[in-house]
This record gives structure tokens, sequence and C-alpha cells, in this order.
């Protein structure tokens, strides 16, 4: 795989677990949902399937990539 592919792949996945970080923890957030805080069980959990979904889907589409 060419070397600037991944780091703008490591980039990317920087940049969404800062995003996703900054807002949940933004003022606005937590005004406009004030149960946010109260929920975090369920947040987390709903994040880490979504992210282990993600990496499953780039994880075989990089398999895909290398065997074709």
């Amino acid at each position: 795989m060419n070397a600037p592919v991944v780091v703008l792949l490591i980039a990317l996945i920087a940049f969404a677990g800062i995003a996703t970080v900054w807002i949940g923890n933004s003022k606005q957030n937590k005004e406009g949902n004030p149960q946010y805080d109260t929920r975090t069980g369920k947040n987390t959990l709903r994040l880490t399937l979504f992210y282990a979904a993600a990496t499953l889907v780039a994880c075989l589409a990089l398999v895909w990539y290398i065997v074709r």
C-alpha cells in the first residue's frame, strides 16, 4: 500500500476519535440533551459497537484490496 495513503488513513482515524470526544463533551451537546451524562454506559456501548463495526469493515476492505 502507498505510504501517503496510510498516513491519510491514520490521520482520518485520529481526527474521528478526537472529534467524537470533542462533540460528546461540548456545551451545546450537554444543553441540548441533559440526559447524555446520565446514560454513559449506553453511550459508551453504542460508540464502541460503531467503532468495532467500522474497524471490521475497514479490515475486510483492506484484505479485499490486498487479495484483489
